[in-house]
């Protein structure tokens, strides 16, 4: 029901901000990150904005500034605040903006309420139901985005302050993912693998028929020739990305993309973001640890390797004689999985090794690969583009994902902190080649 659904996912954004003080909320530690509190407002004003708005005429906004403060890049709807300036914006108060919350959810709880509310047109082709779905799935974006935004905030705090030191569990209402206690105990994982595919025709995205919902960039589905290629059975994990540290895989730029050689060495890394310890690549993992979302702590040597490029992510394939995968290979691969894993709902809030036996999303069929959904969002070789016959969203809401289609790599699979209700086989994620405070991590593949 849209209703229950609604009232779940506001109910848990409201649940993810309440670990932080109110000054947690207000910070903004880089341009690409946005504070908690901007979160909140911003999810809030997109409910207002392209439902309330367009199908109450008797509504009026909360505030007459706030479309100005959270609009994020909707130029059709008017003028906004700079969006590297968004930490200035102490004012409202977080308070304030609870408040804002709680308006516009009595106004939505009222609308969807209503017998006719769900088929009311509120602009050509769209209506109460799919704008309150698709604010649903753009809020859950914001959910994600409000927890890797704010571990990159407090990993710039020299007090190294901690989420959540204990699992979280705010998450149960939004799905019943199998959580993953005390899998570390098991031993290492096996040996990779690889699990083998035929060449030929596939078809991948969403069909246009299809009433689940979907993004606009997930459709049409249409068909794909693939070569016969071969996928990883199991992430690649921190051990492994150590030893291409240890042999001096930053050191070597046969093993980069040219514009990641400059990028990596402008910026002087030498690790995946967050790690820390190990004054030269040859610290060993006991010598190494990693800052999370609980906190500082050892390196988990079996955990998948996290907060690394799509410039870093073709190195070590590279380094390890294979490549990316395609996002078309990723697909055909993942509609033969089942949908479980690691999500926000385990509460580990971090990547979990994998141990044979243990994987929720077993291979239809039973055998691998696994760790398919969750844990860390997988790097593809692909730039993200329309699929043949893309078509955006009429409106505003066509700004949502056409205009991002440049400079963009895909990532698929979802990560330790997305729902397990808002990930699908056909999803697909997009971040510039240099981003890596995402869950971002890496799946090897082979040609044939």
């Amino acid at each position: 029901m849209l209703a229950e659904h609604f009232r779940a996912v506001r109910s848990f954004s409201t649940a993810l901000a309440e670990p932080l003080r109110d000054e947690d909320c207000v910070v903004q530690s880089m341009p690409d990150a946005s504070p908690t509190k901007w979160h909140l407002a911003h999810t809030t004003w997109f409910f207002e904005t392209f439902v309330l708005v367009r199908a109450l005429p008797q509504y009026r906004a909360f505030h007459p500034a706030y479309g100005f403060l959270f609009n994020s890049y909707y130029d059709a709807v008017g003028e906004r605040h700079p969006r590297p300036e968004r930490g200035l914006l102490t004012r409202p108060s977080l308070d304030e903006v609870r408040r804002y919350r709680a308006h516009v959810d009595d106004a939505m709880s009222e609308l969807l309420a209503l017998s006719d509310g769900p088929s009311r047109v509120i602009q050509p082709g769209v209506d109460v139901a799919f704008a309150t779905r698709l604010g649903l799935e753009h809020e859950q974006q914001h959910q994600e985005l409000l927890l890797t935004d704010i571990l990159h905030a407090f990993s710039c705090n020299p007090l190294r302050p901690a989420y959540r030191e204990e699992p979280f569990t705010g998450g149960a209402a939004n799905g019943n993912a199998r959580a993953r206690e005390g899998r570390a105990a098991g031993g290492p994982p096996t040996d990779l693998r690889w699990a083998s595919f035929d060449e030929g025709l596939h078809s991948i995205g969403r069909d246009a028929n299809d009433p689940t919902f979907a993004f606009d960039n997930e459709r049409p589905r249409h068909r794909v020739f693939l070569d016969r290629f071969s996928l990883a059975s199991r992430l690649v994990t921190n051990v492994e990305y150590l030893e291409f540290i240890a042999d001096g895989g930053y050191a070597k730029p046969e093993l980069w993309l040219a514009d990641g050689w400059n990028e990596m060495r402008a910026r002087q890394w030498t690790a995946p973001l967050y790690w820390e310890g190990g004054a030269d690549e040859r610290a060993s993992v006991s010598e190494r640890s990693q800052f999370s979302l609980r906190g500082v702590h050892r390196l988990d040597p079996d955990a998948p390797v996290c907060h690394v490029s799509f410039y870093e992510a073709d190195a070590y394939a590279h380094w390890a004689g294979a490549r990316l995968a395609t996002e078309a290979e990723w697909e055909v691969m993942a509609e033969r999985v089942r949908l479980a894993g690691n999500f926000v709902e385990s509460g580990h809030l971090e990547p979990v090794a994998w141990h044979p036996g243990e994987d929720p999303a077993e291979t239809k069929g039973g055998a691998g690969p696994y760790q398919v959904f969750g844990d860390v969002w997988e790097w593809t070789q692909s730039p993200y583009v329309g699929y043949p016959g893309f078509r955006p969203w009429t409106g505003a809401l066509g700004e949502y994902n056409g205009k991002f289609m440049c400079n963009q790599m895909v990532l698929r699979g979802g990560s330790c902190v997305t729902s397990t209700n808002h990930i699908r086989a056909s999803y697909r994620n997009f971040f510039p080649p240099n981003a890596r405070w995402q869950f971002s991590g890496i799946r090897l593949a082979r040609s044939k």
